[in-house]
């Protein structure tokens, strides 16, 4: 599986922040730029083990997390001799006069006062700015730049087995989930695990015999940990996976909103997105039992602690074994202990809710790679335009191919129409060209480089694609006519328009902001504009790519007969010295090509002319003669294009 590599020349965007009067932003600026969020990743992609793949993010900002877990380790110790100052103060006050307090202890209570005025402050601002400025915004979108940048290399087969909603809910939530987890951990658990171990020392100073319910405490609660952590992780992973199922549903729903619409479904849609819904309340209220129960247990467990804690040391202060003192800083010590182990145990909950987001996440980016380049894959090189399918086989995995042993040459320039009813392998084919699956058999060769051994990038940008069923980019005409070629000019741009006949209904275009003409936006998937507006931005698009193979798929199928008549002489110029295969139903595509090939299931049965093969009497001839209306053998039509009536 092939590694993914950052490409070395790219200029790194910087952050930029506009001066506004007031604005606080230069305090930050120098921990804001440490780590920046839309560096391309380098090396292998995440692993799909969990500590892996926690640490593929965080060795990327290790300076940010080491401070941060040594600011934590500060706060914690400090918080610590907050009450040893307490007992220590009561300690000075009943060895000394009120008269000679301060004159004799003054620098024990300055240094006291330094550590709560000056150090305690610092070490937690230093914990804020690292764990806010430094990584909250800036590595949590680290994480999506770079799980998008690895899902959308993914082959075209990943996205048609999922939810594109679920996707994109996942590379969104992962980031956060994965940064408060790792945050938490260091803020909550390690200042948990100092300050229990400095107490327990400082108890052990004081007086011995007070660490013993500290101590079984603690051991308590780390089997209460171990007995609760592994369950609040699967349950929030499946907490997290329905609410994914939920956003697919949802969006699901909206991107096919017209379609609801048009079959009157909407109360259909509710029962669909209800059910989700319900899938979800039931697994999140599985996941909130288990941490009332988590919750109940540690305040039970905690309370018995500071009962003991504090009924052992007023029996030994009774006792004369320990001093006043002593108890003034035992007290407040292990109370706060108990708050901290209250915090830690919502911190914890809070954890494993994140890493069952996290491990969910990794079900889409996590995964190797499919139908990616290969380790040696070249850029290739056209030069002519020669295809040539080689004795190949496909079949989506299955054991009855869809393509069968095929073998098919195309000269550089030749016009050749794919025909055939449906299923017959003519999309397969152009799938396959496309490098979007990998033959299972056999190679395809242009101008006589296996595309197996180029990089899929490069064998795209030599060939144009126009579909029968066209989306857009939910951004301006311009924008989506220049995705052909993003160098192009303003000049070269409106050209392709006018050769697609595009330009004259562009100009009166417009879209709920004001801005008109190539500046509209067309909405998502450009539902704004008809199927023939669409499909004529589409080819200019393609038109401005000017690669030199070019697929048409039913390229006018969405336009009326006016648009198309004009589309078509456009057709004649953009297919012009270029190799071209059409996916034809259509008179009006077949009328245009050199030569027509005939499949059935999987396998060429016929070739050649219209007129070769109507004469043949075969296959092509029977599909003449049933089919009628403009589409592949309408007698009259063919009269009007200049072929004989079959």
């Amino acid at each position: 599986m092939p590694h993914l590599r950052g490409a070395g020349s790219v200029t790194q965007p910087r952050l930029v922040r506009s001066p506004v009067p007031g604005d606080t932003g230069a305090m930050f600026a120098w921990a804001e730029r440490h780590i920046p969020p839309t560096v391309p990743p380098e090396g292998p992609p995440p692993s799909s083990g969990l500590l892996a793949f926690y640490w593929h993010f965080i060795a990327q900002a290790r300076g940010a997390f080491a401070a941060l877990f040594g600011a934590a380790f500060t706060v914690a110790l400090l918080d610590t001799m907050v009450p040893l100052f307490m007992g220590r103060v009561v300690t000075l006050l009943e060895r000394h006069e009120a008269s000679a307090l301060l004159r004799e202890t003054w620098p024990e209570l300055l240094g006291m006062a330094v550590v709560l005025l000056l150090l305690r402050p610092a070490a937690l601002v230093t914990q804020q700015v690292l764990a806010s400025q430094v990584i909250a915004a800036n590595f949590t979108n680290r994480i999506r730049w770079q799980s998008h940048w690895h899902v959308v290399r993914q082959g075209w087969s990943f996205f048609q087995n999922d939810f594109a909603g679920r996707i994109a809910t996942r590379v969104m939530q992962t980031g956060p989930s994965l940064r408060e987890s790792v945050v938490a951990s260091l803020q909550a658990v390690w200042y948990l695990m100092v300050y229990g171990a400095v107490s327990i020392v400082a108890l052990a100073a004081l007086a011995p015999a007070l660490v013993a319910p500290v101590l079984v405490w603690f051991v308590a609660y780390i089997l209460l940990l171990r007995g609760f952590v592994p369950r609040l992780r699967d349950r929030a992973k499946a907490t997290s996976e329905a609410r994914s199922a939920l956003t697919g549903r949802i969006v699901d729903t909206y991107s096919n909103i017209l379609t609801v619409k048009l079959f009157a479904r909407t109360r259909d849609q509710d029962e669909f997105v209800r059910d989700g819904i319900n899938r979800h309340t039931t697994t999140f209220l599985r996941q909130l039992r288990l941490i009332t129960v988590f919750s109940l247990s540690l305040n039970l467990l905690s309370a018995a602690m500071v009962t003991a804690t504090a009924g052992l040391a007023v029996w030994l202060w009774t006792e004369g074994a320990v001093r006043t003192g002593m108890v003034a800083a035992v007290l407040p010590l292990t109370w706060q202990l108990l708050r901290t182990a209250g915090w830690v145990a919502d911190s914890v909950t809070g954890i494993f809710e994140n890493v069952g987001t996290v491990q969910e996440g990794m079900l889409t980016i996590a995964k190797p790679l499919r139908d990616g380049d290969r380790e040696d894959a070249v850029p290739l090189v056209v030069t002519r335009g020669a295809i040539r399918y080689e004795n190949v086989s496909f079949g989506y995995g299955a054991a009855r191919g869809v393509i069968r042993e095929l073998t098919l040459d195309i000269a550089p320039g030749e016009r050749v129409a794919l025909v055939g009813h449906s299923g017959a392998g003519k999309s397969t084919l152009i799938n396959l060209l496309l490098g979007f699956f990998p033959t299972e058999q056999g190679r395809i060769l242009i101008d006589g480089q296996d595309i197996a051994g180029v990089t899929q990038e490069s064998l795209r940008q030599q060939i144009a694609v126009v579909t029968q069923d066209t989306s857009l980019l939910h951004r301006t005409i311009r924008e989506n006519i220049r995705f052909g070629r993003p160098d192009a000019t303003e000049e070269e741009v409106i050209e392709a328009a006018r050769m697609a006949a595009a330009h004259d209904f562009i100009q009166g275009l417009s879209d709920w902001d004001g801005r008109a003409g190539y500046d509209a936006r067309v909405g998502e998937r450009g539902v704004k504009l008809s199927g023939g507006q669409r499909q004529r931005v589409a080819i200019a698009r393609v038109i401005l790519k000017g690669a030199p193979i070019l697929v048409l798929d039913e390229a006018t199928s969405a336009l009326d007969s006016e648009s198309e008549a004009v589309i078509q002489e456009q057709l004649e110029t953009l297919m012009a010295g270029r190799t071209v295969i059409a996916v034809a139903h259509r008179l009006s595509t077949i009328a245009r090509m050199d030569r027509l090939v005939v499949m059935e299931e999987g396998r060429i049965v016929e070739q050649g002319s219209h007129a070769e093969l109507l004469a043949a009497g075969g296959a092509y001839a029977r599909m003449w003669s049933r089919q009628s209306g403009g589409f592949l053998d309408d007698p009259a039509q063919a009269g009007r294009l200049g072929y004989p009536a079959g």
